[in-house]
């Protein structure tokens, strides 16, 4: 029977996440399978992959073939790199130790792109936040000096009005006081 290690599609529309599977080469994307060795959500940034190393080197090992994306994903775990310094040994070109220490130096390596990887998103999007921050003040500043504007002009002509009002009401007093002194004077005239 021919084995493949290939990738079992679920989530929904527009956010797929993947299962790792070693599956028979004739069965179904996502139909039956023999092993789970680990999941891939390409949504994340970066990609997260969780994987069980030693079983996807025993497949490896017994003969299974990955597909494309799989071989992609091995690779950059480290499972291919295994692999091969386990052939060398085998072939007796450097030791069991030295092949450990090949691994090890690639990991480290490996761990420490990754994580310069990680650090450059984290500021960026820190970056972003910043910047989206200080656009978000500048533009409260600018909407509070409009509306602190907007108010003024309304008190003032709320107090234009007052005062025109006071006028006009001191001017209809004016107005009525004469006729008041001029109409007790013309009932006495009577």
């Amino acid at each position: 029977m021919a084995t493949k290690i290939r990738l079992q599609r679920f989530g929904h529309k527009d956010y797929a996440f993947y299962q790792i599977v070693i599956a028979d080469s004739r069965a179904p994307r996502d139909g039956k399978f023999i092993e789970r060795i680990g999941s891939y959500n390409p949504n994340t940034n970066p990609a997260t992959i969780n994987l069980n190393f030693e079983r996807a080197l025993y497949w490896l090992t017994t003969g299974a073939q990955p597909t494309d994306t799989v071989r992609n994903i091995l690779s950059r775990e480290g499972v291919l790199l295994k692999k091969h310094l386990l052939g060398g040994v085998k072939k007796g070109a450097f030791t069991e130790e030295v092949a450990e220490q090949r691994f090890e130096a690639w990991l480290k390596n490996k761990k420490s792109v990754t994580d310069a990887e990680k650090a450059k998103i984290s500021a960026a999007k820190d970056a972003a936040a910043k910047k989206r921050l200080e656009e978000e003040v500048e533009k409260n500043k600018v909407k509070a000096e409009a509306v602190a504007a907007k108010k003024a002009a309304e008190a003032a002509a709320k107090a234009e009005a007052e005062a025109a009002a006071k006028a006009e009401a001191e001017a209809a007093a004016a107005a009525e006081a004469p006729a008041k002194e001029a109409a007790p004077a013309a009932e006495s005239a009577e």
